[in-house]
């Protein structure tokens, strides 16, 4: 990593504070909290206490947001050099690094106190480690150096889950670890999806993302074939673990279906950016989708429901 020398900018109270939000990369967070609300919630049976889902939605808020900001710091020069980047806080001169990494360690240490306060010590190191490694793993080391980047980097996204699962049980089964690979699986077809569309900027900057170094045909066939190993593994979570029943079975496979059709039109024209973006607008909604039927699932209600439902049918 470079520094830049860009000029302070004054600005005002809001847009100071706009410019600190925008450090946090805040349209990623959503993602990330809601994995670790449908573990909290399989974790539990569907019975979350309240104000614990809060504190951990909380806590892993700021500790993905120190992340981000620290991502900030560190790529400041290659946000400076692309055009599309080169608007953020710290390239812009809107925000100091110093000032950035003062935020950063706050929300940190924050984070990591509320989790240890009102979760346990075990959810806040898993926090924690999460910004370790999407930092110095991902980063540092793998991002500027290997095609491979996302896929380990993946491991970083992968673990808000455990942290959910650690907030309410205090330890971690299979459970957790299957929703980390469901994510850590789920996450090339994702990025690699978005890599095809900007392509061109990270060849800028000389970031080794597979499209540039190896092409869009070698991408979307590994596109297709983390696809491939996602969805079953998605499946898992009703048979043989039997943490969900068959409203998420269904959910899972109806998500799944829509995901190997989007990956197997992207692998059929590597090139078309449309497709490219379909893919990677879809991977989001999947996510999401897949974790609300988690939680649909574990409810009260939906669990009685079906109890009346198979009760009737015998």
């Amino acid at each position: 990593m470079t520094g830049t020398s860009i000029a302070r900018q004054n600005q005002n109270l809001t847009e100071v504070i706009k410019s600190y939000y925008q450090l946090t990369k805040p349209r990623i967070i959503p993602l990330l909290l809601i994995t670790t609300a449908a573990s909290m919630w399989i974790a539990s049976d569907g019975r979350v206490d309240p104000f614990l889902l809060l504190i951990t939605l909380l806590g892993g808020t700021l500790a993905a947001a120190s992340a981000q900001v620290m991502n900030c710091i560190y790529d400041q020069d290659i946000d400076y050099t692309m055009t599309r980047t080169r608007k953020r806080p710290i390239p812009s001169g809107k925000v100091q690094p110093r000032h950035a990494l003062i935020f950063a360690i706050v929300l940190g240490v924050l984070s990591f106190s509320l989790l240890t306060i009102f979760a346990n010590l075990l959810a806040a190191l898993l926090a924690m480690s999460g910004i370790i490694f999407y930092m110095l793993i991902y980063t540092h080391w793998l991002k500027r150096h290997t095609t491979q980047n996302i896929v380990i980097g993946g491991a970083a996204g992968s673990i808000p889950p455990l942290v959910g699962w650690a907030a309410v049980t205090g330890d971690l089964s299979l459970t957790p670890w299957l929703l980390f690979a469901i994510i850590f699986l789920w996450t090339p077809p994702h990025f690699w999806a978005l890599a095809l569309m900007i392509k061109e900027d990270y060849a800028e900057v000389d970031i080794p993302m597979l499209p540039v170094v190896e092409g869009e045909e070698a991408t979307v066939k590994q596109i297709w074939v983390y696809s491939l190993l996602v969805v079953p593994c998605s499946l898992l979570l009703m048979y043989p673990f039997g943490n969900l029943g068959i409203i998420y079975g269904a959910i899972a496979f109806y998500l799944g279906s829509k995901f190997l059709y989007k990956a197997w039109k992207l692998k059929q024209d590597p090139t078309s950016n449309q497709l490219a973006r379909e893919m990677f607008k879809y991977s989001i909604f999947y996510m999401m989708l897949l974790s609300v039927g988690m939680i649909v699932d574990t409810l009260p209600i939906t669990q009685r429901v079906m109890g009346m439902i198979f009760t009737c049918g015998a």
